[in-house]
């Protein structure tokens, strides 16, 4: 028999997770983590950790310490601060169905409520961060696909992730099922109803909507302990809902649908790219040989227009530059997302010289894969067509473990230092096996500050 969110929420024990579940979350552990660490240092972060520490003090729950900063705000606070960090750089875990990201509201959330139940003296384990990140990722699955299924507008990824981050945030700080409950729908009615695509038209700061995604499920959980109530969740709860969760327990929608980004852009644009690079590679193109670039893809991804950006929120939501990115230097990396790179005029040469088709057959095959075909055109008069290809990272085409772990380092090293970098990793391909005292090791490698 399967049982419903809150019975899974409150019952889900360590020997319950397939083994194939925990090595997903260590990867998605160490791929945050990198992209953590890079986002430290965007405009972005610095915006949104200075709202925060002038918003958000420690109160009576305890202090957290910000993801990769260190200092003190609330559990609200610092989940809000951290969400803002990653999702700063558009290069963490996602899910196609859902259209979004789930891990980078879970991760900043769970960690901020962990510092401060360990600084009010729980004792808190690998096993138990497992089972807990678990739990977000399948109820956020969940509940995404639900409202993708029944709400008209695309909402961004905060909107569902409100709710698997108060599930088990009120998990975390003890409450029984019927309280989690009462946190999935306090979370899901105050939770970002925020439009994506108002985002992709006009892209800025605002981002995918786990900077408010995961203070509201945190703040969710923390007022459902204390009596306040918003049952039922729809997303969980409501007739609708019921044939998404039927196999909870059963089957984890995280397993089927976590795909990992290879580079720090929209994934829309990562067939397009992919298909890029192949062409160049497999044909010995150099930049200079390239006159037109034709992109024939799905709906979303042609109004991912970006032929120009002028900020690294207009590169994450752009497609025509990223591709010619790839074309011109072969790579899409920490070097690529800096001013001076939006300024190369042999990006800027190709990328104004890419037309984006809308293809309805794409439209049509982009639910659960994301299809774009590319052809080169050099100056010389030769057309090199690729065929339709779907981005590298899904199940698929898994990016493998050694891959994971050079982005972590080409994203971290430099902000870190190769040491702490390297502890990191280690601790994160092991996190599940740690006891209470290494897991606090583990969590202030984690919240202190960058000190290269």
């Amino acid at each position: 028999m399967t049982q419903d969110f809150a019975t899974f929420a409150t019952n889900l024990a360590f020997d319950d997770l397939p083994e194939d579940m925990i090595k997903l979350l260590r990867r998605s552990f160490l791929d945050t983590l990198g992209v953590a660490a890079i986002g430290s240092q965007t405009e972005m972060s610095h915006i949104a950790r200075r709202g925060a520490l002038a918003l958000f003090g420690a109160g009576t729950a305890g202090g957290s310490r910000v993801l990769m900063d260190g200092r003190s705000l609330s559990p609200a606070g610092a989940a809000m601060a951290g969400a803002f960090m990653i999702d700063s750089i558009d290069a963490h875990d996602g899910t196609t169905p859902n259209k979004g990201h789930a891990g980078s509201a879970i991760f900043p959330a769970l960690l901020a409520v962990a510092d401060s139940l360990r600084q009010n003296g729980r004792q808190i384990t690998g096993q138990d961060f497992a089972i807990w990140l678990a739990l977000a990722y399948e109820i956020s699955y969940r509940a995404g696909q639900v409202q993708h299924a029944t709400c008209p507008d695309y909402h961004t990824s905060g909107a569902w992730t409100a709710v698997g981050v108060a599930a088990v945030v009120a998990r975390m700080i003890g409450c029984d099922a019927e309280q989690i409950r009462h946190a999935a729908g306090i979370g899901e009615y105050h939770g970002p109803r925020s439009q994506m695509m108002r985002c992709i038209d006009f892209p800025t700061m605002l981002r995918d909507g786990v900077g408010w995604g995961a203070p509201s499920g945190v703040t969710a959980a923390y007022l459902a302990r204390e009596g306040f109530t918003g049952a039922p969740a729809l997303t969980c709860d409501s007739k609708e809902a019921a044939p998404f969760w039927d196999d909870l327990g059963i089957r984890w929608l995280t397993l089927e649908h976590t795909h990992y980004k290879l580079y720090p852009c929209c994934r829309w644009a990562h067939s397009s790219i992919d298909g890029a690079q192949k062409l160049m590679t497999d044909n010995a193109l150099h930049h200079s040989d390239i006159a037109k670039i034709e992109i024939r893809t799905f709906h979303y991804a042609t109004r991912l227009a970006g032929y120009e950006p002028k900020t690294l929120d207009e590169f994450s939501y752009s497609i025509a530059f990223p591709v010619a990115a790839m074309i011109a230097r072969g790579k899409i990396g920490p070097d690529e997302l800096t001013p001076e790179t939006l300024n190369d005029a042999n990006i800027l040469r190709i990328s104004r010289a890419t037309t984006l088709i809308d293809d309805d057959d794409m439209t049509a095959r982009s639910i659960e894969k994301r299809w774009a075909a590319v052809t080169l055109e050099t100056l010389d008069g030769r057309r090199f067509e690729g065929p339709p290809m779907t981005p590298r990272g899904d199940v698929d085409q898994p990016a493998s473990d050694q891959e994971i772990s050079e982005k972590f380092h080409l994203f971290a090293d430099s902000i870190l230092g190769g040491i702490r970098a390297n502890r990191l990793e280690n601790l994160c391909n092991h996190f599940d096996l740690l006891d209470a005292p290494e897991f606090a090791e583990f969590l202030d490698l984690i919240l202190s500050a960058p000190t290269t």
